[in-house]
């Protein structure tokens, strides 16, 4: 039963996170990008520091480290993903962005090599790396004649969100400010929030709120803060204790397929081959980069089942 639980709430959370990006798409007909990534996180960052303040003791962090740890969760896992991935989706399909997206469990691990030089990369993980950005590479088609064009800028764009998500991953837990996830989402949030708001008005973006009161609009709004945000992190936070980082990663997998079917159903997105090519070489390179960690979660699996 435990097992049949675990992979019902894993598919419910790669719906969450893969309906997502459709309804990014959705709710940018009439919202400014940045402005609605700091709505989104407003309503979000609420909703998760009251489960904080109901669930964990520890629901207000303090010294200096820990704000350490909030701050840069602000800045580079919401703000700066949130606004960057919002911006590029202005201008590509939620499906290729969500692959894009799928790249960060593999530059998680460049950036913590970098980072930790003593603990570098084997070969076979360096080629997974490469195969990963060359799956972007084949999503992205850059026009040598003509690098800005707009299609390539908005997915280079979503690519640096997947490059500021892997970075800012590394640092928390680099960090190691042994604040509960639940304390550290909720006031990420809420600081990221306010940066994209900061942001926001310092790049000149509309305010009409009379454009928001779109049923759409406000759908998108409450599908991303209520079910992708709360629920969807809430989710989370069950699985990665239950499941361990290594399987709760290959949500990152299964979301993009989530993101196609919905995109095709509700926004007549198509995937073409490209696309579909690059998710490919991503999900390769995940595999090698994350060979190790994926045979001994294998094998803790089947002593589990065997014990069952």
């Amino acid at each position: 039963m435990s097992r049949y639980r675990n992979l019902l709430l894993f598919l419910i959370l790669a719906t969450l996170w893969g309906s997502a990006f459709v309804a990014i798409s959705a709710g940018l007909s009439y919202i400014p990008p940045v402005l609605f990534a700091a709505l989104r996180y407003d309503i979000a960052g609420l909703l998760m520091l009251g489960y904080a303040v109901y669930a964990v003791e520890h629901w207000l962090p303090r010294g200096r480290l820990e704000w350490a740890q909030v701050a840069v969760g602000a800045v580079l896992l919401i703000a700066a993903y949130h606004a960057f991935l919002f911006v590029g989706q202005q201008n590509t399909t939620a499906a290729a962005a969500a692959i894009l997206v799928s790249l960060s469990p593999v530059l998680s691990t460049g950036f913590a090599r970098l980072l930790v030089p003593s603990d570098a990369l084997s070969s076979v993980g360096i080629v997974g790396v490469v195969i990963g950005l060359v799956g972007v590479g084949v999503i992205v088609q850059p026009d040598p004649a003509n690098l800005l064009a707009t299609g390539s800028v908005a997915k280079g764009l979503v690519f640096c969100a997947a490059a500021a998500f892997a970075l800012g991953s590394v640092l928390t837990r680099r960090l190691d400010a042994s604040l509960p996830i639940e304390t550290m989402e909720a006031w990420s949030m809420l600081g990221g929030a306010l940066v994209m708001h900061l942001v926001s008005v310092a790049i000149g973006e509309p305010i009409e709120p009379a454009a928001w009161t779109s049923p759409e609009a406000i759908g998108a709004l409450a599908y991303l803060s209520v079910g992708a945000s709360a629920v969807g992190f809430l989710i989370y936070f069950d699985l990665l204790e239950r499941l361990g980082a290594v399987e709760i990663n290959m949500v990152s997998y299964v979301a993009p397929i989530v993101t196609a079917v919905v995109g095709w159903l509700y926004l007549d997105e198509v995937v073409d081959t490209a696309t579909l090519t690059g998710f490919a070489l991503i999900a390769v390179g995940f595999l090698l980069v994350k060979r190790r960690a994926i045979r001994r979660e294998a094998g803790t699996v089947r002593s589990r089942s065997s014990s069952e």
